[in-house]
């Protein structure tokens, strides 16, 4: 049965990758986005992600939430926009899958110390890495959603080859097997479609690397 699924800023840099990708599965793929569709959806909505309501989103197998901020006044952004989103799909049987950040993997056994707090992490990505943490950490309190957070490696190229494999990993950052930690966003939403298409980490962050 074809998988119905709605991505919710579409037309982004993980957005359209993630819209392709599931097109090219023969998805029925409908995209939201604050202009003009720039994506290869068969049906776009043009509404702000503040303004859906649970009625747009009726009838979805899934939902990929692949908003992004990146100005300091937008950041806080990141937590209003799933906060939204986990509230008019509450309670319902559809996926809220979430495109993450990688700043907020564990470095350690004991999921004490992330990425973003490493010595190595750039200053100027910390406040990122500090906005989508919080946003993920309130999603970790929702028991009414379907949700499954899904986060890159820590070098996110978006001109990267699309080599058709990964490495799935969970709360902690993978290395692959040449030390590297490395997705493109083709590889990416090769991944969130995977999970879409036949994975079941019900509220559970998951994480891919480059093979």
């Amino acid at each position: 049965m074809t998988k119905k699924i709605a991505v919710v800023a579409a037309n982004g840099k993980a957005g359209k990758p993630i819209v392709k990708e599931a097109v090219q599965r023969d998805m029925d793929v409908t995209a939201f986005v604050r202009s003009e569709n720039a994506t290869v959806a068969q049906k776009a909505i043009v509404k702000d992600i503040m303004d859906l309501t649970a009625e747009d989103l009726v009838g979805f197998d899934a939902v990929v939430d692949a908003f992004g901020a990146w100005t300091p006044e937008t950041l806080s952004q990141h937590s209003t926009t799933l906060e939204h989103l986990c509230d008019i799909l509450s309670g319902s049987e559809t996926r809220l899958l979430v495109v993450g950040g990688a700043g907020s993997l564990y470095v350690n056994p004991e999921h004490t110390l992330t990425v973003s707090e490493g010595p190595d992490f750039p200053e100027m990505f910390k406040p990122l890495a500090s906005a989508m943490g919080v946003a993920l950490a309130d999603l970790r309190k929702r028991d009414d959603v379907n949700w499954t957070y899904v986060s890159p490696a820590g070098d996110f190229q978006f001109d990267g080859e699309r080599t058709g494999e990964y490495i799935l990993g969970g709360e902690e950052l993978t290395l692959n097997e040449r030390g590297e930690s490395i997705i493109s966003y083709a590889d990416y939403a090769i991944a969130m479609v995977d999970e879409i298409e036949s994975g079941d980490h019900m509220r559970q962050r998951i994480s891919v690397v480059r093979k």
